[in-house]
């Protein structure tokens, strides 16, 4: 090949060079114009509401949209303690999953189950709902409310937590159900960084006399520590949006109650209730909503990251 020709051809790997990378600054352009107009619109259109309420739109819980009365605390309240029930149960289940499957499930079983916790996560939420409600609610109806009550709404400080007819639709059933379909996210993720953990690294504490639990605590999630925290975001994240299923059993009422067994609401649930029959200032009032969700996931995400940020910087001084 002559010098010519090598000319031409790294002139023309570095005019490739230069469009792929103006591409992929393009890409990244136009998510955050997609995410910055998305916030911005729903700003602009629940500007009639923030008019209405002023500040008082994100501390008041009186919600009565017949006297264009509009306080976000009940769902913002909902959508918060929900989401908190569902990483509760889901983070220790999920990591118990993830640790079965990499550590102690035969290989050939392995295979399989994986494939059915994949498909969990892409059963559609609607389903999930329609089980909450025919299975679920009379559970909690017949059987855990009333302890809830009898065990739980006793105790000193969160006794109120516990107290509530038994009705079974409420934050706690919400939560559960939220719980049920983040399970298949977040042990999906555990189970693929935990598979990234060198197999010498394990042999070597087994070895040394380490039990499973050992290996799995000490050893094994240390070492995944960030990619596991990424995970329980990006299931928390799932947690706090979610329409459907919570709509169907968290009893959409817009009165503020402390107790986990009565009937409260979530952004995300109003606003797929009472968007298509609201009226104009009933409807700036859940697009101002939805900002409000669209900020709480931001600032969830954002926290994520700069937790994410401190352990990678605390692992390199280490």
């Amino acid at each position: 090949m002559t010098s010519t020709a090598i000319a031409q051809r790294a002139d023309t790997d570095a005019r490739n060079d230069r469009l792929f990378r103006w591409l992929l600054v393009a890409t990244v352009v136009f998510v955050l114009l997609a995410l910055g107009s998305a916030a911005l619109s729903m700003l602009w259109g629940g500007r009639h509401a923030l008019e209405i309420a002023g500040l008082d739109f994100f501390l008041s819980s009186e919600w009565n949209p017949v006297e264009n009365r509009f306080g976000a605390l009940v769902p913002i309240y909902g959508t918060l303690v929900t989401a908190l029930i569902a990483m509760l149960i889901a983070v220790p289940v999920s990591y118990g999953i993830a640790v079965f499957l990499t550590e102690v499930a035969p290989r050939p079983l392995r295979g399989a189950l994986n494939a059915a916790i994949e498909l969990l996560a892409g059963i559609p939420s609607i389903i999930y709902g329609m089980w909450g409600l025919f299975v679920l609610v009379p559970v909690m109806t017949r059987y855990v409310t009333p302890w809830a009550n009898e065990h739980l709404g006793t105790l000193p400080l969160v006794g109120p937590l516990f107290q509530g007819p038994p009705i079974g639709i409420g934050m706690l059933t919400a939560g559960i159900v939220l719980a049920i379909m983040v399970i298949p996210f977040v042990a999906s993720v555990m189970r693929e960084v935990f598979l990234t953990v060198p197999t010498r690294l394990k042999e070597s504490a087994y070895a040394l006399g380490s039990t499973r639990w050992e290996v799995s605590w000490d050893i094994v999630l240390p070492y995944t520590r960030s990619a596991v925290i990424g995970g329980i975001f990006l299931g928390l994240g799932r947690a706090l949006g979610e329409t459907m299923a919570v709509a169907f059993v968290i009893g959409n009422s817009t009165r503020f109650t402390a107790s986990l067994l009565e009937p409260g609401t979530t952004i995300a649930a109003l606003i797929a209730n009472d968007f298509g029959e609201a009226t104009e200032e009933y409807r700036s009032a859940l697009l101002l909503l939805g900002f409000v969700l669209f900020v709480v996931t931001f600032i969830v995400l954002a926290l994520a990251r700069l937790m994410l940020r401190q352990l990678s910087r605390r692992e390199g001084n280490e």
